[in-house]
C-alpha cells in the first residue's frame, strides 16, 4: 500500500509506465472463449485461497533484494470490498487503501482528499495494490482450459484467464488448479504484449476456517533474477465486518 511520502509520489507516477506495459488497455475475452468447467475450477480455487465470508487476516511482505518488510492488516467483505492497513513500517503507518468494486483509494494521514490508484499498481517489492486488495479471479477473468499436466504425480488443470474489463490487476493470468482438490498451485501473470512478469507459487497449506488454504505466496520478478516478495498470511478469521467500516468516515478514526 503505501510507503512513505516520496516513495508515495513516485508510486503515482507508475501508471505512465503501467499503459506502456500493458498497452494502454485491456479487453474481455470473447464469450465463445470461456469454458463452464474451467471457470467452476477457478471459484473453487478462490474458495480455497480466502474465506468467502467476511473475514480478517495479516501478512508480512518481505521483499528480497530490497531487504523491506511491510506489514498489514486486512478486512474482506464480500468480493468487493476490502480496506488494507498498513501496520509496519512505523514511517507507513496509518497508510489505508480502500478499495469498492474495482475502484481503489488511498488514504494518508495528513492527506484531507483520497487519491485514486490503479489495481496494477506496485505496492512494494513484487506485489501490487491488487494482490491484496482483490483476489477474486473468479469474478476478474474469464477461464478456458489449456492442458493438463502431472507435477510431483498430482494432475493439475492449466487455466488461461483473460481479462474481462479494463483495471484488473493484470491483463492474462496462466493458473495451475489442482483438479482434485482444487488448490492453486502456480499462476503466471502476463502483460497485454504477452511478456511474463512474474510468478506466484501458493504454498505452506495449514487448515484455516474449515478449509487447507495457502499461507505462503512467493511472488518472483520473471525480468529481474533474484527479484522476489514472500507474502506470509496468519491470523486468518471469519467475522462480521459492518459496511460502514468501508467509509471515509470510518477509515479517519484508523489514522
Amino acid at each position: 500500500m503505501y510507503v512513505g511520502q516520496h516513495r508515495f509520489h513516485l508510486l503515482l507516477l507508475t501508471p505512465l509506465v503501467l499503459s506502456s506495459v500493458y498497452g494502454g488497455a485491456v479487453y474481455a475475452a470473447p464469450a465463445a472463449d470461456m469454458d463452464d468447467g474451467a471457470q467452476q475450477l477457478v471459484i473453487k480455487a478462490d474458495e480455497i485461497r480466502f474465506p468467502q465470508e467476511d473475514f480478517q487476516t495479516d501478512v508480512t511482505i518481505t521483499s528480497a533484494g530490497r531487504q523491506e518488510i511491510h506489514k498489514y492488516q486486512i478486512l474482506s467483505k464480500g468480493h468487493d470490498k476490502t480496506l488494507v492497513i498498513t501496520t509496519d513500517p512505523p514511517t507507513e503507518r496509518g497508510q489505508i487503501l480502500l478499495m469498492k468494486g474495482r475502484d481503489l483509494w488511498a488514504y494518508m494521514p495528513n492527506v484531507s482528499q483520497p487519491i485514486r490508484l490503479s489495481l496494477a499498481q506496485r505496492l512494494t517489492g513484487q506485489v501490487a495494490n491488487g494482490d491484496l486488495t482483490r483476489a477474486n479471479f473468479s469474478g476478474d477473468y474469464r477461464a478456458k482450459l489449456l492442458k493438463t499436466e502431472v507435477i510431483d504425480k498430482r494432475m493439475y488443470a492449466v487455466l488461461q484467464l483473460d481479462a474481462v474489463a479494463r483495471g484488473v490487476t493484470y491483463h492474462r493470468v496462466r493458473y495451475w488448479v489442482d483438479k482434485e482438490n482444487f488448490r492453486p498451485y502456480k499462476a503466471e501473470f502476463y502483460a497485454a504484449s504477452g511478456r511474463l512478469m512474474k510468478t506466484c507459487r501458493y504454498t505452506d497449506f495449514v487448515p484455516v476456517e474449515g478449509k487447507l488454504r495457502p499461507t505462503r505466496l512467493i511472488m518472483e520478478d520473471a525480468l529481474r533474477k533474484g527479484e522476489q516478495s514472500v507474502l506470509q498470511y496468519s491470523a486468518m478469521r471469519t467475522r462480521e465486518i459492518p459496511d460502514k467500516v468501508f467509509t471515509k468516515d470510518y477509515l479517519k478514526k484508523l489514522q
